[in-house]
């Protein structure tokens, strides 16, 4: 189904606006202003109990398997540690796993693809319920927490979706909770503008980015934007990484020392690069579309044949405990096989000792065994030398494949750090690749920004956004010199990567068959006119129809449409109605008898009955009920959307893109209704097309 972004101007909303005076309608502008003050803050407070969970979670695991580590080096007993480490593993994935499969399968993944359905008008079920929420939070910290090669920072995306959700509407259904406040904010349009502002709280909270949170709603998520709602998802993003910041310091014992903007910390960048080091960037953004257009075509073979074989929902679990545990496992021998130890330092992370002498740590157990932020740091920041290339192929070989098989694991988890992660891994070494044949110069001796490109361009290529990501890092790395090179490095990776396949979200979205529509209309379709695409024949309702009739309409299971047309007695379109309109009228008894009509039900009935709607079934309409009629002209929608039916394709695309529609009316010459468009008609049309083409 499809969310209704249009307004429905009846006789119910203008006798409310008429009642409106101006203090009223200020009170409802600043509403909007201290719902989008809560989202940011509530948003900010969701990713501090994630961030300390992960981080304390970690600690015991890292302080549990060195010690089993140290005792059994000694007593010849690696296995012991090995068993124990894929143990705490797997049991705390296995946590995510059942949360997911069974409570809400719609937590699964980053959660980003679902809100861009969400707000490009498609209707996911659940998506932004409170038990979607509590299933991300824990299964995020699980699955992080649990070693699987996942990151925290995609999902705050989706929890400060459900967040913004769930507090614009001031209530929850959940829990049986009405407080009615917020109620003129329960309709589909409202939700979806603070929706937009709960998604750029998440990536601010995620990377310390509001301005990237910003772009990142008007590029990667919303289908509408106005200036108003930029002012407002702004603050909201600012207070979401300031009272993550906030918290994140008293945390560490630094109150009031704001340097905790966001979840990743990826440290300051204060060199700088020469004119002349540009053409390698952009070899490193071709190599980074590539990269991101394999990772890509390898994932979608996985999730093909989880959609086709692991349909079970014990089989999805199972398929979660054995990543894990191969996880572990090749983590395990990796660290143990790794022939290079370094002198010991002052970050508690790279006090790893594992297999290495007293006074050393390894090399390999940072990578694998710390949060995968730390790992991204560490690749960025380590000095020249502090990292061999040896140790780095070995790494980013096998965590490419096991980000890839992870991705679409039923589990929340976040693509964003181990894209970062594989980039910078083989971006510091095309700089050791550079420092090899210039090791004399100052220049070749700065590994950081050949890992901040390489990350970048991985992403970039895997993700495909630029400007929004380009501002992201910007922020997260406190240097704008960097502006530039991010920018073309971004963008060349995507046309690289665009020539061969689609971005992993969108990719995803198509696998499910999500009705999405994109921004741009199909190429060369401007001589496909209305009649071809619409849907025919329309059911259409009278002015004033029997009980009776709209019964019949609404229990038909081939008439499962959003909406009606309403015609005159000669035919001609008057209006259309919803079907959950129809549903409220015949549980209210909004019938007209022939000697007068009953009291008219108020508008806060339709907002109080949003978004779970009852059915046909729960309505007990008696045998004399079903030869009453309803009025439906003060309730339909007198002017919504139509078209001609000779109009073009791209047009209607335009149409329902731009504006949101859920159904576009078809109408000839004679103001007749002839046909009904929804996106489920053009995604149908424009699927078929690509078929044929194949």
């Amino acid at each position: 189904q499809a969310l209704d972004y249009d307004t429905i101007e009846n006789e119910l909303h203008g006798e409310e606006e008429r009642k409106m005076s101006s203090s009223d309608w200020k009170w409802i502008q600043f509403q909007r202003w201290i719902i989008c003050m809560l989202i940011g803050i509530m948003t900010g407070i969701v990713a501090v109990v994630i961030n300390i969970c992960i981080l304390e979670l970690t600690a015991v695991k890292m302080h549990v398997v060195e010690q089993a580590i140290i005792h059994c080096v000694k007593n010849r007993c690696l296995y012991v540690p090995l068993l124990l480490w894929i143990a705490i593993n797997v049991v705390l994935v296995t946590v995510a796993s059942l949360l997911t499969v069974f409570v809400a399968p719609v937590a699964a993944g980053s959660g980003i693809p679902q809100i861009k359905c969400f707000l490009n008008g498609v209707k996911v079920p659940n998506v932004v319920r409170f038990k979607t929420l509590v299933t991300k939070v824990i299964g995020v910290i699980a699955s992080v927490s649990g070693g699987l090669a996942v990151g925290k920072e995609g999902p705050m995306i989706h929890s400060g979706s459900v967040l913004a959700a769930g507090i614009s509407q001031g209530r929850s259904i959940s829990f049986n909770l009405n407080t009615r406040f917020f109620k003129h904010f329960r309709n589909d349009r409202e939700k979806r503008d603070f929706v937009c502002a709960g998604a750029a709280a998440g990536v601010s909270a995620a990377f310390g980015a509001p301005v990237g949170g910003v772009l990142f709603s008007l590029e990667e998520a919303a289908s509408f934007w106005n200036q108003a709602l930029t002012w407002r998802i702004f603050l909201c993003s600012i207070l979401s990484s300031y009272t993550l910041n906030f918290f994140m310091s008293i945390y560490h014992h630094h109150p009031g020392d704001l340097a905790y903007p966001g979840l990743i910390n990826f440290g300051k960048f204060s060199g700088s690069y020469e004119g002349f080091e540009l053409p390698i960037f952009l070899l490193m953004a071709v190599f980074g579309g590539l990269s991101g257009a394999a990772f890509n075509a390898i994932n979608h073979k996985i999730t093909v044949f989880r959609l086709k074989y692991l349909k079970a929902k014990y089989f999805k679990v199972l398929e979660v405990v054995f990543v894990a545990a191969v996880s572990a496992t090749i983590a395990f021998v990796l660290i143990y096989w790794n022939p290079e130890c370094k002198p010991l330092g002052q970050d508690p992370y790279v006090r790893l000792q594992f297999f290495c002498n007293d006074g050393e740590y390894n090399t390999m157990a940072v990578l694998f065994f710390t949060p995968p932020e730390e790992s991204v740091k560490s690749l960025f920041h380590d000095p020249l030398g502090a990292l061999q290339p040896l140790t780095i192929v070995i790494f980013v070989l096998p965590y490419f494949f096991l980000a890839c098989w992870t991705y679409g694991l039923q589990v929340p988890s976040g693509l964003f750090i181990p894209s970062l992660l594989i980039g910078a891994a083989w971006g510091r070494l095309v700089g050791n690749c550079v420092n090899f044949i210039w090791p004399d110069d100052i220049w070749a001796q700065d590994l950081s920004k050949y890992a901040l490109i390489g990350a970048a361009a991985q992403l970039g290529g895997t993700v495909r956004m630029t400007i929004s990501l380009t501002v992201i890092l910007i922020e997260a790395t406190g240097n704008i010199t960097y502006s530039l090179p991010l920018m073309a490095v971004l963008l060349l990776a995507k046309w690289v990567g665009d020539y061969f396949n689609h971005g992993i979200y969108d990719m995803h979205i198509h696998l499910n068959k999500v009705p999405i529509l994109p921004w741009e209309p199909p190429a060369l379709s401007t001589n496909i006119q209305a009649r071809e695409v619409m849907g025919t024949p329309v059911v259409t309702l009278r002015t004033v129809p029997l009980v009776s009739d709209i019964c019949s309409v609404l229990s038909d299971p081939r008439n499962c449409h959003s909406g009606y047309p309403i015609t005159d007695s000669e035919g001609k379109f008057r209006g259309v109605i919803l079907r959950t309109q129809l549903l409220i009228l015949l549980k209210h008894k909004e019938f007209v008898e022939r000697g007068g009509s009953s009291e008219r039900i108020k508008l806060s009935v339709f907002r109080d009955s949003y978004p779970r709607y009852f059915p046909l079934s729960v309505i007990n309409v008696s045998e004399g009920e079903q030869q009453c009629h309803v009025d439906l002209r003060p309730f339909l929608n007198p002017s919504p959307y139509t078209i001609q039916e000779n109009a073009s394709l791209p047009r209607i695309f335009r149409l329902f893109r731009a504006l949101g529609l859920r159904h576009l009316v078809v109408l000839n010459d004679e103001y007749k209704v002839v046909g009904m468009i929804s996106r489920k008609d053009i995604w149908k049309w424009e699927h078929k097309e690509k078929q044929h083409d194949d």
